[in-house]
């Protein structure tokens, strides 16, 4: 359109001259004045800036104000993830739902709840009428992550009572969010594969009854066809990325908006774009192009001083990236084990076992083992292990998923802590959250003299 401004053109009006030397803030600056960057103490620990009964991240242990490496747990509302996802009867085989009462509700549902509960999550599937045709194939953009946010927030338009903050409305709007999320996902994936790549848009309608891991592949798959071991692993992916504590960047960004008690759309909207970041939920796109470097690169997977001597290309900033991280390896809180990789790896080498994925998961594998010896000799942290992006994308490869779908699938899974954090923040919070930021103009430099237009140069 003729009044738009083109970047080149504001290229040209100097616009960006200086950029980088205006937003600059020295290094010593942080130093200085003793400041928290990122939230983090010096010795990597988190500022403790709230408090919650939801999970506890557990990596490392304090002694005499020293920080110890320790095995890492998870638990959701005090279980441990790994007795949550342990039974593997006939009757547990799908866990997510049961997973999401915990968390939203407080505690594990009884037969009759946790039906209830299904049941009501069934119901909301359904989208308002001309919703797919108006919000998801009209301008799709490219990410899937900011389609994601648009819906939640127009589906505002429809909700007579999106303003209220009563118990009731809460709960309900998370429910329909958490049942609506992977419907929007697929049918946004087929709109963006459509308009951008020429796909066919493939329409499936959810069916009644379907887990949310069945309803996930049941919509994606054109045949509609899985095996219910590929519904079990993805029903296990969505349990690991349900929740972890309320200090990661989406989760905190949900406690931030609510504290400013905003509507629970635009604060699950904010945690989508959160999320979708590449040093947060988007981070398992640097994995999994990583791992494809070295499969390229390493011509037998199997040859250990191969794969040691390509990690270490990757480590000395010669090879991927040039930023000297192995992508998959280390975390803020974890140490000697995250056991949401743990548990991913687990299920992952059962459905790899004896198919032509088989080799790429002992590659995975040999990578987990040699990193931290190659990171520690260039001074990193000894104690490092995978994080749950080491398995994650090879599992969803396993089940055909496309790469774009990874981090929606995190965001369906995490929809269900988001809410629980947003419930306990409306509840217990009480306050706004505003940090301080402190300016660094002190001293000579804190006032500048103004000059009139006409005398500036």
């Amino acid at each position: 359109m003729a009044f738009e401004t083109t970047e080149n053109e504001i290229q040209g009006s100097g616009l960006f001259h200086n950029f980088r030397e205006v937003n600059t803030i020295e290094r010593a600056q942080y130093d200085r004045f003793d400041v928290k960057r990122g939230l983090r103490n010096a010795d990597g620990t988190g500022v403790v800036v709230g408090l919650t009964n939801i999970a506890d991240v557990y990596g490392y242990r304090m002694v005499d104000g020293t920080k110890v490496p320790d095995e890492g747990s998870l638990r959701y509302r005090g279980y441990d993830l790994y007795d949550l996802l342990g039974d593997p009867s006939e009757q547990r085989r799908f866990s997510f739902e049961e997973v999401s009462y915990l968390l939203l509700m407080g505690e594990l549902p009884t037969p009759a709840q946790l039906e209830s509960f299904i049941g009501v999550i069934d119901s909301q599937r359904e989208l308002p009428d001309g919703f797919t045709a108006r919000i998801l194939m009209r301008e799709t953009p490219r990410d899937l992550m900011n389609l994601i946010a648009r819906a939640i927030l127009q589906l505002y338009a429809f909700d007579d009572d999106a303003e209220e903050r009563t118990a009731e409305h809460e709960i309900h709007t998370a429910l329909s969010l958490l049942s609506r999320l992977p419907r929007i996902m697929v049918l946004g994936y087929y709109a963006k594969l459509a308009r951008y790549d020429h796909g066919s848009m493939i329409m499936h309608r959810f069916i009644e009854g379907q887990s949310t891991a069945e309803t996930i592949l049941s919509m994606l798959r054109p045949d509609r066809a899985f095996t219910p071991e590929e519904a079990r692993m993805l029903d296990i992916m969505l349990c690991v990325h349900a929740e972890h504590g309320g200090g990661n960047n989406s989760t905190f960004t949900t406690r931030v908006l609510s504290s400013a008690d905003t509507d629970p759309y635009s604060t699950y909207a904010a945690s989508i774009g959160s999320l979708k970041g590449r040093r947060h939920g988007g981070a398992n796109h640097q994995v999994r192009a990583m791992q494809a470097e070295i499969k390229q690169n390493v011509s037998d997977w199997s040859n250990e001083d191969e794969v040691a001597a390509y990690l270490a290309r990757i480590a000395n900033k010669e090879a991927y990236d040039g930023t000297g991280l192995i992508y998959g390896m280390g975390h803020a809180v974890y140490t000697k084990s995250d056991p949401r990789a743990v548990i991913g790896k687990r299920f992952a080498e059962r459905l790899a076992q004896g198919t032509e994925f088989e080799a790429e998961f002992r590659l995975l594998e040999t990578i987990e083992r040699l990193s931290p010896a190659i990171l520690a000799e260039r001074g990193i942290a000894k104690d490092m292990c995978a994080n749950v992006d080491m398995y994650s994308g090879f599992v969803y490869s396993m089940m055909g998923i496309p790469e774009e779908l990874y981090t929606p699938l995190f965001a369906c899974a995490r929809m269900a802590g988001w809410a629980a954090h947003r419930f306990e923040e409306v509840v217990s919070g009480k306050r706004i959250m505003r940090p301080a930021y402190k300016n660094t103009r002190v001293g000579d430099d804190a006032l500048r003299a103004y000059l009139p237009l006409a005398d500036r140069a």
